[in-house]
């Protein structure tokens, strides 16, 4: 992969990102191999639907992750966002969401960073759409890198430890549209709506750049 000054990709790396594989789920986006989803089960019953572009950490779409999130190219925000903003929704989502809400960062990490890169792609996201960002979500303590903890051991890590400061308005009755980079197991998602749904919210769409493999998907 090549960049310019900008962070741009060229033309034949963005040719390379990858759809997930179809047939997908209609409510969570995972590609559906059996007749149940078994991805879906991960999901708490007020998250309406998911979203995600392509595997990581696989190819391009794992290095476009890595190099947004760690290596400090902002500018593919606006490529990844727009390939996020062409994913299909079901009608409901489309029509009813109204607020985009990125998944914060611990204010050390931001600090070290000098970003949050959910921020980011949220921002690319509202232009596309017409919907206001909105950073409700605060971290209420510092958790440990979810990278390399078992699913059990990341929904321990991440439960109560985001919360909604006040109850802003505009997510009171609201469809919220929570945003990431990537999914794994969703528990990190999944604590973020545990706090927007406590905080007012009706329902939470998530979308998000990149998704981790479950146990049975094909390679």
């Amino acid at each position: 992969m090549t960049s310019g000054e900008r962070g741009l990709v060229c033309r034949t790396c963005r040719s390379r990102i990858p759809e997930l594989p179809a047939p997908r789920c209609d409510r969570c986006g995972h590609p559906r191999l059996r007749p149940t989803c078994a991805w879906c089960a991960l999901l708490p019953p007020y998250v309406r639907a998911a979203r995600s572009v392509a595997w990581v950490p696989d190819g391009i779409a794992g290095e476009l992750v890595h190099r947004l999130k760690y290596d400090g190219w902002t500018a593919l925000a606006e490529l990844m966002g727009e390939r996020m903003a062409r994913l299909a929704f079901p009608r409901d989502v489309v029509e009813e969401r109204s607020v985009i809400v990125p998944v914060p960062l611990a204010p050390v990490r931001q600090r070290d960073r000098g970003y949050n890169q959910s921020a980011l792609l949220g921002s690319a996201l509202g232009r596309r759409w017409g919907l206001p960002v909105r950073e409700h979500l605060t971290r209420t303590r510092v958790t440990v890198s979810q990278t390399r903890l078992t699913p059990g051991a990341r929904r321990n890590n991440v439960a109560g430890a985001f919360s909604v400061a006040s109850l802003p308005a505009e997510l009171v009755g609201r469809h919220v549209v929570l945003v990431d980079d990537v999914v794994t197991t969703a528990a990190t998602l999944n604590a973020c709506a545990a706090a927007l749904h406590a905080g007012g919210a009706r329902i939470i769409t998530y979308v998000t750049f990149g998704r981790a493999r479950a146990a049975g998907d094909a390679p």
